[in-house]
């Protein structure tokens, strides 16, 4: 037997994960190089969950989406809710009763928000300061002794509302919570565990550090700060327990590595996903669908989906009930459960790819790899595969089929190995109404830190798994 032919034959035979760089044809990889520039651009203005409700709504705009309810001919619609969760859909030839294609991904991230009452005098080290309270899974010591830029929504008590953001710009100054030198870290620091060695309670931001010249009054360096943003944003010291004041990394997203292929900046989990998503439902726009796409973007999956923007919430179901009705179909509890159990979703949320630096806490025969694809998981959760979805087999080997038909370079890796920890998506949410689910997104390094790590390989492969998946039948 002809010894190419028995090596092509055994080949077939086996589950192998394509290097991106390695097999892509070459205008595919000048695609992904192209793709990450505006990538990278949305990064850098979405740096909030209100701010990418705003990104997001200008570009639907732009591509003549209407907000629901909308001119019945319009087959391109969106629904915002609070300013804080959106959904976007294309409406298919099919009913939408027949089901959907959905793409569900999370629009925050972890970070440093402030208390409703933040602003105090510290007379020890003559400097006011902000007190702090942090969102979601994060390791504190990364936060101290970095830039940081300070963004967020005021409602005053008149009821005008004020946008706030320093420290983005280059001329602009920057806020920083201050680390212990090591000099005198033996007894406060050295003697905890990592998780321990910053208190919480004792990151507090430096605000200012200036007084009126001359100035006499009780709480000078508070009062200057108070005076300068009445001055700047005519807010008082009661318009901050209305407020929504994040700190979030001042330095922008960059290229990374030396070959420029990769993408470090903050909140990419979970906004590649969600930039991956809307950009695969633009790139569908004149394809004639039968089935409607949807791209839905939840809020506060960080702290467990809830609230009235997570993915708890009846946003989702409203939205798609609202579909209903545009299309001429009843919006009815049973015909919206129909519509819920005829519908595909992926769950687009990040795995953990495999780090150089800590390949123990991964099986790498069951995990991501940086250059290899966008990343499916056919469960999370931790443990016993405790608060996971688990799709089926069926829809599992459907997406693949889907991927492949469409040479979308894709692999399946699960978030470490068993025990070892674990983390949660929305994919049971959205599966508790009857959807088929899997989890299906960009594997990164250092996910949940202040310059998360991924490949414009995996960027690129995650916008096209999307695109393929959003026009299937």
């Amino acid at each position: 037997m002809n010894e190419k032919k028995t090596k092509t034959k055994k080949n077939d035979l086996l589950y192998e994960r394509k290097n991106f760089w390695k097999d892509a044809p070459a205008a595919e990889i000048r695609q992904a190089f192209a793709f990450a520039g505006p990538y990278r651009d949305f990064l850098n203005q979405a740096k909030t969950v209100r701010e990418s409700v705003a990104w997001a709504e200008k570009l639907l705009k732009a591509h003549k989406f209407q907000a629901l309810p909308a001119s019945k001919a319009n087959k391109r619609v969106y629904a915002i809710f609070r300013n804080k969760t959106m959904a976007l859909a294309v409406i298919g030839s099919e009913p939408v009763s027949n089901g959907f294609n959905m793409v569900a991904a999370h629009i925050d991230a972890p970070r440093i928000d402030l208390k409703q009452n933040p602003l105090y005098e510290d007379s020890t080290s003559s400097t006011a300061c902000m007190r702090t309270h942090y969102y979601g899974g994060i390791k504190k010591y990364q936060w101290v002794s970095t830039p940081l830029a300070l963004h967020g929504f005021i409602v005053k008590s008149d009821g005008k509302t004020v946008d706030v953001s320093i420290g983005d710009k280059p001329n602009e100054p920057v806020f920083v919570i201050p680390d212990l030198l090591p000099h005198l870290a033996r007894k406060e620091q050295y003697t905890k565990n990592l998780a321990d060695a910053i208190d919480a309670s004792r990151m507090n931001l430096i605000f200012s550090g200036m007084q009126e010249p001359a100035g006499e009054e009780k709480e000078a360096l508070k009062a200057y700060a108070l005076k300068l943003l009445k001055d700047k944003y005519g807010i008082r010291e009661q318009d901050f327990i209305s407020a929504e004041l994040e700190l979030v990394p001042a330095t922008p997203a960059r290229d990374a590595g030396l070959d420029a292929s990769m993408v470090v900046g903050y909140g990419q989990d979970d906004r590649i996903c969600a930039y991956s998503g809307i950009q695969a439902l633009l790139a569908n726009l004149d394809a004639r669908p039968k089935r409607t796409m949807i791209v839905y973007f939840s809020d506060k999956e960080e702290v467990g989906s809830i609230g009235n923007t997570g993915a708890h919430s009846v946003f989702i179901q409203d939205f798609v009930a609202s579909l209903l009705r545009h299309n001429g179909e009843s919006d009815g509890s049973a015909n919206l459960r129909k519509t819920f159990i005829n519908s595909q979703i992926l769950s687009g949320d990040v795995t953990a790819a495999i780090d150089p630096n800590y390949p123990g806490v991964h099986e790498r025969q069951n995990a991501v790899l940086f250059n290899h694809g966008i990343g499916i998981s056919k469960f999370t959760g931790s443990g016993g595969k405790s608060g996971c979805n688990d799709a089926n087999a069926e829809f599992t080997a459907k997406v693949i089929r889907i991927f492949d038909a469409q040479q979308v370079f894709w692999q399946m890796g699960e978030l470490g190995k068993v025990d070892e920890g674990g983390g949660g998506t929305i994919a049971y949410i959205m599966a508790n109404l009857g959807a088929e689910v899997i989890d299906c997104g960009t594997g990164l390094m250092g996910m949940h830190s202040l310059y998360e790590l991924s490949s414009k390989a995996d960027l690129y492969s995650t916008f096209a798994g999307y695109k393929a998946f959003l026009i299937s039948d």
